[in-house]
């Protein structure tokens, strides 16, 4: 299908991902037609999705009653059926990973539980853990670039774990996120262990900045910026990510088969209604960088989207916007800092209520 728009991104060397999961749409081969006829290069997941597939399904209700009577906790029972969920769709992007540059694509993302979002040690155990007990190629481990998480996303990179961070809303973050991998890679490195087969990506969440800054802009008088900054500061990250993979130190680890720590763009529906539902998606088209996307986003593109490179153009502009921010008395750090500990909170509360909703299961 040549003329599938969402296929054509590929051909702007942009993977386009998608953000959701479900036992549905692998047996109903639903998923396998995504990658067939989308170009489909990838599958995140994370405590909010996995909620809504086991609460709101009878699909997992025969594997939690065969494990009902077992000394498993509810969060231990949780991680085996996504485990599962996870190897399934591994194997059927396993096609993809072996693609004409081996380890390039085909990744399924597993998060650690939000609960250790600022547990640096819980978090390298149980990523850890996951890791090997997924035993797949192709699987990233999903952690949170927290300040705690920092050191355990460099612990992992070290171990040899493929690593999703995840919840980065701010560039000096992103900045921090990226020194964290390199820092991995160079303990890796120095204990003589290969980097060939590591790959991570950065999602840069990206509409929940816009919801919480567009209303402050308006009051401001700087309506014209409204639904602008998400994607400015994207683009300023893709600045840094250029950078920092074209410098001597990043040539040192490539020399030694490193791969970049692509940028991934996540959050990626529209919030606003007077928006276009595709815009997160238009906006951030270019080379080596991949965006997760939910269904009814793809859908959207399918039917209306416009594909052209975007990413690389408009820097100026971006500028200029974060600028006009700044003089406003927007404090974007501050905002982003807000937003990431509400991030933490809104994956929390479907953790609970699906380890709930597991416990009701059991009981039942």
């Amino acid at each position: 299908m040549a003329d599938n728009k969402v296929k054509q991104i590929h051909q702007h060397k942009q993977s386009i991902w998608l953000d959701f999961i479900d036992r549905k749409i692998m047996n109903t081969g639903k998923l396998k037609q995504m990658i067939d006829e989308d170009g489909l290069r990838g599958v995140t997941s994370n405590p909010a999705i996995f909620e809504k597939a086991i609460s709101s399904s009878s699909d997992y209700n025969a594997d939690i009653k065969a494990k009902a009577d077992s000394s498993l906790s509810d969060e231990e029972l949780f991680f085996e059926l996504a485990i599962a969920d996870i190897q399934q769709a591994a194997d059927l992007f396993d096609p993809v990973y072996n693609d004409d540059v081996v380890g390039a694509d085909g990744y399924v993302s597993l998060e650690v539980s939000p609960a250790l979002a600022l547990d640096t040690e819980g978090t390298i155990r149980q990523a850890k853990n996951l890791w090997q007990r997924v035993d797949r190629k192709n699987v990233m481990i999903k952690i949170p670039g927290t300040l705690p998480g920092l050191p355990a996303i460099k612990a992992a990179i070290a171990a040899g774990i493929n690593v999703n961070v995840t919840l980065i809303f701010g560039l000096e973050r992103y900045e921090a996120v990226v020194e964290a991998y390199l820092s991995g890679l160079e303990d890796r490195l120095a204990k003589g262990e290969p980097l060939s087969q590591i790959a991570s990506v950065a999602s840069f969440f990206l509409s929940r900045i816009d919801v919480l800054v567009d209303p402050i802009l308006v009051d401001r008088g700087l309506k014209d910026l409204k639904g602008e900054v998400a994607i400015a500061s994207a683009k300023k990250a893709y600045a840094i990510y250029q950078r920092v993979f074209h410098s001597e130190r990043w040539q040192k680890l490539a020399d030694k088969g490193a791969k970049p720590q692509r940028l991934l763009w996540a959050s990626t529906s529209s919030k606003d209604p007077s928006a276009r539902d595709t815009k997160y998606v238009e906006a951030l088209i270019g080379p080596d960088t991949v965006n997760t996307a939910p269904l009814e986003t793809i859908d959207a593109f399918r039917d209306h989207g416009v594909v052209t490179d975007t990413l690389e153009s408009g820097l100026h502009s971006a500028d200029n916007t974060l600028i006009q921010l700044h003089h406003a008395g927007i404090d974007l750090q501050q905002i982003t800092a807000h937003l990431e500990q509400e991030a933490i909170e809104k994956f929390n509360q479907p953790f609970k209520t699906m380890l709930a909703a597991i416990a009701e299961k059991r009981n039942s």
